[in-house]
């Protein structure tokens, strides 16, 4: 019977109940795991897979070393050290000796592996009280005359409900109902790359004879979720100024000679390039869609600056808009001033505006009376109209989501926009995840001079950070305490390390990142460090001699701004925060950090905290102090040790963990980007983006014969996202 190749296509994004061997139950859990179509399914690609034609025997295996060992299971217990805590201990036995098997939180493997069975566990081996150990390995009962045909056995992400032999079932059924889809790359394409067919590289990605084939299949894929991200993040940068006329900004105009003119410092030359690349945006007769990507204390702002300043000479409008209140208002007190000088009509608006004082600057605003409005999500109102805003500038970008910044963006006819980030990523990242922007860099603090120095500790060494606290506090200087939780919650903190990320709080002003608790190593020890409780502490005992505050996500406006007020004045001399400080708080007397379970921190993040110490002349230092005694955490530790480079951070950071919260609050294209590795794929990002530009240059909206099923995907594989603007 011939293929039906339309219909074998069609049938993608029918509903995965209709794969033979789905029933109501294993679709209910396909969907806990983003499955919901043909296509979900066939996109659930293995996270790794088990090569048992390199099989390790209890005897043979490594120490120290990651391997497969194929064996008997001897003996299986269910064992409860703790009331709250469960683990299931396997005893697997080769013939040349036996492994014991640890499995936390896992109690249904008492169900699914028996005394008798033969499994192939796979993890890395070490040695304690007297036997070799795995500790969470995979786990694959063989022998059971399933879809695998090879020697390389996949591993798809499963549930409880759904072990990963059903997965794999599935999935085969799957591939047999799509089996002759068509080909959405253009034949040009694939003959140039030497690609497999769609087909194929589904096929052998899910079910490869060899890893040299699933390799191959990865290639092919991975270079199809690029060739659509960069098409749909152009196509929407196209479609965003169509029908509108750019706004020509005047880059040589009075107001902003004199704002230049007045700045106490002479700009580095990584300012000044980048200063003249973003002006040469604003000036030419396209719209302009720039970031500018900074690492912490290089100077954003200032150079942001000279954007507004240029805002005002050619007739427009300006917004600034900033994550937290105290941002919003440092922006005013600094940059605002410096603008106003150079006669820049500025203004602020927040949520905590009075109603009298809002209504006046909004009406200012409308009417043209205000040049540069800054502010936070008060920006985003519906009564915020201008007269003519032609620049669009969002500090922070990656704490607004998508459709927040194309809200803003919205208030103007296709005003420029300039974005600028602090979250250093490298070129690879910022092409795959911002294809339709262009991007200015400043990689180096104009206080490089002034040394900074990190120190990870361990909680029996903290009191050494604390001794160099109180030598900064006698110098007059002062120091920073942070901590991953606002107060001791047993509840929330089970949450937090269930991985279910407490929503920010209502201003959108604090982010608490999830605590993740990932064996029983990491739950020794005290609990997570309060900062309610450690505030109280260290007034009581460690500073009683100094003032000490206290500043999180779940106080007001108000009450945060005065405790920020009482720190830069010097009347608080040890600020104990959440990361509400992450963003925006700039004491340049703050010299000395102490950051308390640094190890539940992401890097980027952690590398934000620090930027809020060495900001000015003085030597810095900062300590991580943790608890955790697991070798991937103390790596990631030593890597904040070994430099203070955010962009070479944020490399490590991406070759352990991909992208993860470097993502940030942008949705669009996470869904997209299941292959890519950033790290490994830049050559491949670099290809994809030349080639979208190349396809969109000869056929705009993609509508030749040869582009229509490629165009297709495209849409299908942003269906569910909001306008994207950039990035």
């Amino acid at each position: 019977m011939p293929i039906d190749r339309e219909k074998a296509t069609l049938s993608l994004d029918e509903p995965v109940s209709r794969v033979r061997l789905v029933s109501p139950a294993r679709a209910a859990a396909l969907e806990k795991l983003g499955v919901c179509t043909l296509r979900d399914l066939l996109t659930h690609f293995p996270r790794s897979y088990i090569d048992l034609s390199q099989v390790e025997t209890c005897g043979t295996a490594r120490i120290g070393e990651v391997c497969t060992i194929r064996g008997t299971v001897h003996e299986i217990k269910l064992k409860k050290p703790r009331y709250n805590l469960k683990l299931v201990e396997i005893a697997l036995v080769d013939g040349t000796g036996i492994l014991i098997v640890t499995c936390f939180r896992q109690p249904w493997l008492m169900d699914q592996v028996k005394a008798g069975d033969a499994v192939a566990v796979s993890g890395k081996v070490t040695f304690d009280y007297g036997y070799k150990r795995m500790t969470n390995p995979f786990i694959e009962v063989i022998g059971e005359g399933e879809e695998v045909t090879g020697s390389v056995v996949p591993v798809h992400p499963a549930t409880e409900k759904l072990t990963a032999a059903w997965v794999r079932r599935i999935v085969a059924n799957g591939l047999e109902a799509a089996e002759g889809l068509f080909d959405p790359l253009p034949l040009g394409l694939r003959l140039r790359y030497r690609l497999m067919s769609r087909n194929a590289a589904l096929r052998a990605i899910h079910f490869p004879r060899t890893m040299a084939e699933a390799n191959e299949a990865r290639r092919r894929l991975v270079y199809e979720e690029l060739l659509y991200l960069e098409l749909f993040l152009m196509q929407e940068g196209a479609a965003r100024s169509a029908g509108c006329v750019p706004h020509a900004h005047v880059v040589d105009g009075p107001r902003l000679g004199t704002f230049a003119a007045s700045l106490p410092f002479e700009l580095t030359g990584e300012q000044q390039r980048a200063r003249d690349e973003i002006l040469a945006a604003l000036a030419a007769p396209t719209v302009a869609n720039h970031m500018l990507l900074g690492d912490v204390g290089t100077g954003k702002t200032v150079v942001a600056g000279h954007a507004l300043a240029a805002a005002a000479d050619s007739e427009g409008q300006a917004m600034l808009l900033a994550p937290t209140e105290v941002l919003a208002r440092q922006h005013m007190e600094g940059l605002g001033e410096c603008l106003e000088g150079a006669g820049v009509r500025v203004a602020l608006l927040t949520g905590s505006t009075a109603a009298a004082e809002r209504a006046a600057i909004v009406e200012g605003f409308a009417s043209g009376q205000v040049d540069v409005l800054i502010g936070t999500h008060a920006l985003l109102s519906d009564d915020v109209v201008p007269r003519n805003l032609t620049l669009a500038v969002i500090d922070e970008q990656q704490r607004f989501g998508v459709d927040q910044r194309a809200k803003l963006l919205a208030k103007g006819q296709a005003p420029d926009a300039l974005y600028l980030t602090a979250t250093p990523i490298p070129r690879s990242l910022a092409l795959a995840l911002y294809g339709n922007l262009t991007l200015s860099y400043i990689k180096h603090r104009p206080h490089d001079s002034a040394r900074r120095t990190t120190r990870v500790l361990s909680r029996e060494q903290q009191g050494d950070a604390f001794e160099a606290a109180r030598e900064a506090l006698d110098r007059g200087e002062q120091v920073f305490v942070v901590c991953p939780l606002v107060g001791k919650d047993a509840e929330a903190r089970d949450a937090k390390a269930a991985g279910r990320a407490r929503e920010a709080d209502a201003a959108g002003e604090e982010y608490h990142p999830a605590v993740a608790i990932e064996d029983d190593a990491d739950l020794a020890g005290d609990d997570v460090t309060a900062a309610t409780r450690e505030a109280e502490m260290l007034q009581r005992t460690t500073f009683a001699d100094w003032t000490v505050g206290l500043l999180h996500g779940g106080m007001g406006a108000e009450a945060k701004r005065e405790v920020m007020e009482q720190f830069r004045a010097g009347e608080v001399q040890v600020l104990v925060a959440t990361t509400v400080i992450e963003v925006g708080v700039d004491v340049p007397n703050a010299t000395v950090m102490i950051v308390q379970d640094a190890d539940r921190f992401g890097l980027a993040q952690l590398h934000q905290l620090r930027g809020r110490v060495g900001r000015g002349e003085k030597a810095a230092e900062v300590f991580l102090v943790s608890a955790s005694q697991r070798e991937e955490s103390l790596a990631r530790l030593a890597a904040m040790e070994s430099t203070d480079d955010g962009f070479e951070l944020a490399a490590f950071d991406l070759s352990l963990r991909r992208e993860g919260d470097i993502l940030g609050n942008r949705q669009h294209g996470a869904s997209g980007l299941k292959l890519v590795n950033i790290m490994r794929d830049g050559a491949v990002i670099e290809a994809a983006r030349a080639d979208a530009q190349a396809l969109l240059e000869v056929d705009p909206n993609l509508e030749e014969p040869d582009h229509v099923a490629l165009a297709r995907e495209v849409r299908l594989a942003f269906a569910h996202e909001s306008a994207i603007v950039g990035g």
